[in-house]
């Protein structure tokens, strides 16, 4: 608790839409909306907000996971607040006073309106100060649930949990035992249930509290107490922003005004499944024939070994150096002509890490050389090369803060894949630059570690739009922090375990889909079937409770699952001969082209969705809540999920079940697949889902009937 010596009296400043309001016998400061008198922030009674301290913060980097260890050297512990006044000529409330304990700091706090529906909190300490943490401690309701913190793989509700906000690795078990525990102690790479690619300082609550950090800094947020939100800032400097909301939706909205919103992704992607796939034209040839003969609806091929593979310790991976391999992929131009008359598109793969190919045969360019001999890499404290270890191989990041480094990498996508007719590819990584780096300009890399996934994605951005693509490329990113829906065309959640749990598999993937959606990123989707085998390479057969890899039927329910969300596209996994594919039998393949029809078939109603992202910041996917905010078993609800407000799905997330459990809101539900419908008063139900038959249904009262009642028909037909 921070000791606080504040006035006695009271002191109320209206700024535009909100007012600052000092309690002077409460010894509270809160911040209220001015037109609904509701409290959008608020301090403890009788207890100080804000206090400072001096850390050594050591960042230990392996394989882009992090480990971090600190230790204090100075602290403070009482808050003492001198005054609180308007500035008129800047239209800002002003608190300043000092902060003591073993060291002395003045600091000052500054609101500042931004518009209607969000209000901006900046806490600066006095220049002089060594003190390089700021904790900012504040009330919120003892019974609500608090959503967010951008994608969580794990848990919906972050009550009760204590948490690095630090984009990095998300780790391969993220608790499944013992595969989490064999993978952190060989490895380093086992993660944890908080370990995200795409974390963001940002939440908001069940009763309408919503809050987001502008640094980017990592930060440590400690919810373990159920009245306060205790927020650490690696910094001297907190920026926040405060937003209003008299929905959850409208939170949403508030929120993606500052973050950025996701455009509209490019009109081939209505055209069904995008098909990922290695192994060469003649491959995909064959692939392209056999979906054929299925009917399969296929928008394009995702090819990520344009650039050719190689053997790893993990299984097949790239070689990062961004030139097509013309002999693995002989007459690009007549494949692409091939895949073009059917009316699909050419996707592939580009990271922000380069590796040497110099004994590699048949390079013309050796753009590893080329970043090393400009200047364009990441260097260690000493001046080499900063070289970082991926699975069995070391590769040198690119330095985003050399503006000549940039102009090159752009001028790499245009050359080497938009000059090639690519539509699209994975925006790969961006979560690992290590904190003990050296940039070219000089930027600290505590700032810039979670800063680099949003440049590499506006980097993206940028290419396509200087060769006149805006609208036609669409690529997608797995990193991200708070600003990079502001510049990504899409996301995609990263890489699963091919497994059932709720740490890192199919049911991580549903509490995946809903948390970020709540956090601005409105288009996400996974990889079908998940992508992580942790079977040994050699080893015929799985090794009890560590080796996994991807059945038949964990494939099906996963393609049932993401034929409802923005994206609709395969991996082969990090072990495509261990892992079943869409196409290795007739069953599968019969599956797969099914749903890729239905995804088609949800053309219509999804481009309206993609048009709610763009103009509102509205997911795609999204959590009942935000869709009943007025139904309190919504707040509940965990394994199911809406696509827009009018599609209903309870996707089945464990083994040798054909029933689900799924709530049903008040109202009229039609049965999109094979089943009965339901009138419900806002009830519970145990509803049949066998394989191809999943539990989807819509309202009876929506626009979009007739076009569910023409996909409802595919299954009449099956």
């Amino acid at each position: 608790m921070i000791h606080l010596t504040a006035p006695s009296n009271d002191s109320s400043i209206r700024i535009g839409d909100f007012q600052v309001h000092w309690d002077g016998m409460k010894q509270q400061l809160c911040l209220l909306h001015v037109e609904t008198n509701q409290m959008l922030w608020s301090t403890i009674p009788q207890q100080g907000w804000i206090c400072a301290s001096q850390k050594k913060d050591t960042f230990e980097e392996s394989r882009g996971y992090f480990f971090l260890e600190q230790q204090s050297l100075e602290a403070t512990s009482v808050q003492q607040v001198d005054s609180i006044e308007f500035l008129s000529n800047q239209n800002q409330v002003l608190l300043s006073g000092y902060l003591e304990g073993s060291v002395r700091c003045q600091y000052r706090m500054i609101f500042s309106m931004i518009d209607d529906k969000q209000i901006q909190m900046r806490v600066e300490l006095a220049e002089s100060s060594k003190l390089n943490h700021i904790q900012l401690c504040f009330a919120t309701a003892t019974d609500n649930q608090i959503f967010g913190f951008g994608e969580q793989l794990t848990y919906l509700d972050l009550k009760g949990r204590s948490f690095l906000v630090l984009s990095q690795e998300p780790g391969i078990g993220r608790g499944v035992q013992p595969l989490t525990w064999m993978m952190n102690t060989f490895f380093k790479a086992g993660g944890g249930w908080q370990c995200s690619s795409a974390p963001a300082p940002y939440f908001l609550t069940s009763d309408g509290q919503a809050f987001c950090l502008e640094n980017d800094e990592p930060s440590f947020f400690d919810l373990s107490t159920s009245t306060a939100v205790d927020v650490d800032v690696f910094s001297n400097v907190l920026t926040a922003r405060v937003f209003f909301g008299r929905n959850p939706k409208e939170i949403v909205e508030a929120y993606t005004r500052y973050c950025g919103r996701m455009p509209e992704p490019p009109e081939w992607l209505d055209n069904g499944a995008v098909v990922g796939m290695q192994g060469g034209t003649q491959a995909v040839l064959q692939t392209l024939e056999r979906l054929q003969s299925a009917n399969t609806a296929i928008a394009g091929f995702w090819l990520q070994d344009w650039v050719g593979a190689r053997t790893t310790s993990i299984g097949k991976q790239l070689w990062w150096n961004w030139e097509l391999d013309e002999n693995r992929y002989p007459d690009w131009n007549g494949l692409l002509h091939t895949l073009h008359q059917n009316s699909m598109v050419v996707l592939t793969y580009l990271n922000p890490f380069v590796v040497d190919v110099s004994e590699r045969e048949g390079v013309r360019r050796n753009l590893y050389k080329e970043a090393i001999d400009n200047g364009y890499v990441i260097k260690r404290q000493d001046g080499a090369v900063y070289q970082i270890m991926n699975t069995s191989f070391s590769a040198a990041l690119l330095d985003l803060t050399v503006a000549d480094c940039r102009v090159w990498i752009k001028e790499v996508m245009k050359e080497k894949l938009l000059e090639l007719n690519v539509h699209g590819w994975m925006a790969d990584f961006g979560e690992a630059l290590p904190f003990d780096a050296v940039l070219s300009d000089g930027s600290d890399p505590l700032t810039y570690h979670n800063r680099y996934p949003v440049e590499w994605a506006k980097l993206n951005r940028e290419a396509i739009q200087e060769a006149g693509k805006e609208g036609e490329v669409l690529f997608f990113n797995r990193a991200g922090y708070t600003n990079s829906t502001q510049y990504s065309t899409m996301f995609w959640m990263g890489d699963q375990l091919t497994s059932w749990s709720q740490y890192d598999g199919i049911k991580g993937a549903v509490i995946g889909l809903m948390s970020s959606g709540m956090s601005g990123i409105s288009l996400n989707h996974g990889d079908i079937g998940g992508y992580i085998s942790t079977n040994a390479p050699g080893i015929p057969f799985n090794i009890p409770l560590i080796g996994f890899a991807r059945t038949p039927e964990l494939l099906k329910r996963w393609i049932e699952m993401y034929a409802f969300t923005a994206m609709f596209r395969t991996h082969e996994g990090n072990q495509p001969t261990r892992h079943i594919q869409v196409d290795d039998t007739e069953d599968t393949l019969r599956h797969f082209a099914f749903f890729s029809q239905v995804y088609k078939g949800l053309a219509t109603y999804r481009r309206g969705l993609f048009r709610e992202a763009a103009e509102r910041g509205l997911p795609v996917v999204r959590h009942p809540w935000l869709v009943y905010p007025n139904d309190p078993e919504s707040l509940k609800l965990r394994w199911q999920f809406f696509m827009g407000d009018d599609v209903l799905v309870a996707p089945v997330l464990d083994p040798k079940k054909s029933v689900v459990s799924i709530y049903f809101p008040k109202g009229a539900w039609k049965r999109l697949s094979i089943g009965e419908d339901v009138e419900s008063e806002g009830e519970w139900r145990e509803v049949s889902a066998p394989l191809g038959s999943p539990a989807v249904y819509f309202a009876a009262q929506s626009k979009h009937a007739t076009l569910f009642d023409q996909v409802k028909k595919q299954w009449e037909l099956m």
